[in-house]
């Protein structure tokens, strides 16, 4: 068969403004980061919201969700610690266990970031009428549902 005569698939006409939507909801993400990883790095914000959304962990249980290694876990937890944003505490059920969990300044960094994201993509749809808002949302609900509720973990492997 000649190359000439080979037949791409076209993308569907949905396709190419998914993709475009995606890369301003990235730019999203980004911006809304700028600010946090000033003063932490994109790890220890993962750390952070994972705290926040499960609460205090073990450590060992807190470097899995983190796909991290826990032999230099440590490490970045004992930096976390000094700068306040995490704290370490034994464990009501066992006194040999060591629980890490979020500071009130943990918190309010990660409440900062959700409140900048949440701030911008009102802004957005903001310029869209009433109509185009539900539009808006059916579809990305559409897309949500289509695409499965991702895993925690996946999210914050990417440091959404």
């Amino acid at each position: 068969m000649d190359t000439a005569e080979i037949q791409l698939p076209r993308p569907a006409a949905s396709q190419d403004p998914t993709l475009v939507a995606s890369r301003a909801l990235l730019g999203v993400v980004a911006r809304s980061l700028a600010e946090a990883l000033e003063m932490v790095t994109l790890p220890q914000f993962r750390v952070m919201v994972i705290l926040s959304s499960t609460g205090p962990l073990r450590m060992g249980a807190l470097a899995a969700r983190a796909h991290t290694v826990p032999s230099t876990f440590s490490r970045s937890i004992d930096r976390m610690v000094a700068g306040g944003w995490v704290r370490r505490r034994e464990s009501p059920d066992s006194r040999r266990e060591i629980l890490i969990e979020l500071t009130t300044s943990g918190q309010h960094l990660v409440d900062h970031v959700t409140e900048r994201r949440r701030a911008e993509i009102a802004a957005i749809l903001a310029r869209l009428s009433p109509a185009a808002q539900a539009q808006v949302g059916s579809a990305f609900a559409l897309f949500a549902e289509a695409a499965g509720e991702p895993l925690a973990e996946d999210l914050l492997s990417l440091g959404i």
